[in-house]
């Protein structure tokens, strides 16, 4: 029996909220793509990125994530961050933009050697496979076993503990997960809502572990007690991100230094308060590429949102 996801029926006004986001999203991608070279640090690009989606009528759904070779996902540069592109290395460059808590997520990836334009077109193409199937409906194991099965076609493999996602007002992850292989064990099908779509694709292993670092964070909980200066930095991140993802970058002008930031955040770890995205990375140090497009299912349309 499959279970259909998302009850909720959309509008006209989300939907035409989604494309709006969807829209920038897209446009700020594509620039970041252009703007990225081999030397620059890795700061000034997510700045470029999250100032341009201001820019043009949006807010950072979360941080800019940029992940280096085989770096997979969650890593967003701090405040004092060094770290530049290398030299022939592959880029994954996930954005995501709100507008009014709608929510586009998209990512594309760049390779700076034509070493690895196979690993980038493994992934490029699993996306586009998806894309034409798509219908309201298919069930979220047939969307894996497609990227599965043109991912192996390149002689990669599918990262299987990183998936796709619905996604609804406010919240990047809904609830439910899009493999990126063909598990039979998803009984699910997609109905009317909002999705992720993002194959990952390495020729390592085809697992993620968790690093002992984050760089992003998001409230978990509010109801533990704080001190004056905690529940100053709570509050002003609850009233512009509510539960969605932040980093260190976002609290610059409200607490001054980078070690008082620093400080406050291990604070409100311990408490309990936030909830930690630790950096995701290939357990065989394989080299990674991902690309994403955000699609919205509205009665028998099927819209991407980000292409």
């Amino acid at each position: 029996m499959l279970v259909s996801c998302l009850k909720s029926v959309l509008s006209e006004e989300d939907v035409r909220m989604y494309i709006r986001a969807g829209e920038i999203a897209k446009r700020v991608r594509e620039e970041a793509v252009r703007y990225a070279k081999p030397g620059m640090k890795l700061l000034d690009l997510a700045e470029f990125i999250e100032n341009r989606i201001r820019e043009l009528g949006g807010e950072p759904a979360f941080p800019a994530n940029l992940s280096i070779n085989s770096i997979a996902a969650h890593y967003t540069p701090v405040l004092d961050d060094d770290s530049v592109i290398l030299e022939d290395s592959v880029l994954k460059i996930d954005i995501g933009v709100h507008v009014d808590g709608y929510i586009a997520d998209t990512a594309a990836t760049v390779s700076f050697s034509p070493v690895y334009e196979p690993l980038i077109e493994a992934s490029r193409n699993a996306l586009e496979r998806v894309i034409e199937v798509l219908r309201p409906g298919i069930k979220a194991s047939e969307i894996g076993r497609v990227i599965e099965e043109t991912i192996k076609s390149y002689g990669f493999k599918p990262i299987r503990n990183l998936s796709g996602h619905s996604i609804d007002r406010y919240m990047i992850h809904s609830g439910y997960s899009i493999p990126n292989y063909g598990d039979r064990w998803v009984r699910w099908s997609l109905s009317e809502g909002v999705y992720a779509i993002e194959p990952f694709a390495t020729n390592g292993v085809g697992l993620v572990r968790e690093d002992i670092v984050a760089t992003i964070f998001s409230i978990k909980s509010i109801k533990q007690r704080l001190s004056i200066r905690e529940k100053k930095v709570v509050d002003y991140i609850w009233r512009s991100r509510r539960s969605l993802p932040f980093c260190e970058r976002r609290l610059k002008n409200l607490v001054g230094s980078v070690e008082g930031i620093r400080s406050i955040l291990r604070i409100l770890i311990n408490k309990g308060v936030l909830h930690v995205y630790p950096v995701l990375i290939e357990k065989g140090n394989g080299i990674v590429s991902q690309f994403e497009h955000t699609i919205v299912i509205y009665g028998r349309d099927v819209i991407v949102t980000t292409k």
